[in-house]
């Protein structure tokens, strides 16, 4: 039997045959709909505008990382100081939505690689952690997206990626444990090796 990697943000193939002004007027009516049953007045000069900014805020802001149009384009740059040594980018902001109830995934993304001959630019990769997080995600996903974006980009298996992230799905219904996080990771290359990883988790605090 195969084993079928679930690295991909499930989605269908007709996802872009609609352009952002329809999916926003199709997502407000249907949140206008939600509203309406939960009882709320959206008559109210407070409320009356809300399904247009969920909407809005949807397919612009918080789910536009669904678009591969919205992938950052990527310059890299040759290793002429001939840096051997990892680079290290922590404390990188994650905000992204957890699939299963749609509510916050907030924290830290901790980012490391060695060159393979070529460096990336240090906003690019907070663009790339950007981009994967902009999408209704699972944490361990989102962990090995950034991290396979990583090796492709800069051709090298030399990449590590950690995320210490707080589940609101967690913190705010269930349990209600605001005090948790979550901590994933993806090494590869290098990194797996025993003395290359303590190093990584040294620098990133752990």
């Amino acid at each position: 039997m195969d084993i079928i990697d679930f690295i991909d943000t499930p989605i269908r193939p007709d996802a872009f045959e609609m352009g952002d002004e329809e999916k926003i007027e199709k997502i407000e009516m249907h949140v206008r709909s939600i509203l309406d049953i939960l009882g709320m007045d959206l008559t109210d000069d407070s409320l009356s505008r809300t399904p247009h900014r969920v909407a809005k805020m949807y397919v612009t802001e918080l789910f536009a990382g669904l678009n591969p149009e919205n992938k950052p384009r990527v310059t890299l740059f040759e290793n002429k100081y001939r840096y051997s040594q990892m680079l290290v980018e922590k404390d990188i902001s994650v905000f992204s939505t957890c699939e299963h109830h749609l509510v916050p995934i907030y924290g830290k993304a901790h980012v490391a690689y060695i060159s393979n001959g070529e460096v990336i630019g240090l906003s690019k990769i907070n663009r790339i952690v950007q981009y994967f997080s902009k999408r209704p995600q699972v944490q361990e996903r989102l962990t090995r997206q950034i991290a396979a974006e990583l090796r492709e980009t800069l051709k090298t298996e030399d990449v590590a990626v950690v995320i210490d992230a707080t589940h609101m799905c967690v913190a705010a219904r269930g349990v209600e444990d605001v005090n948790s996080s979550t901590v994933t990771a993806d090494l590869s290359g290098q990194f797996q090796n025993e003395a290359t990883r303590l190093e990584f988790l040294r620098y990133i605090g752990y």
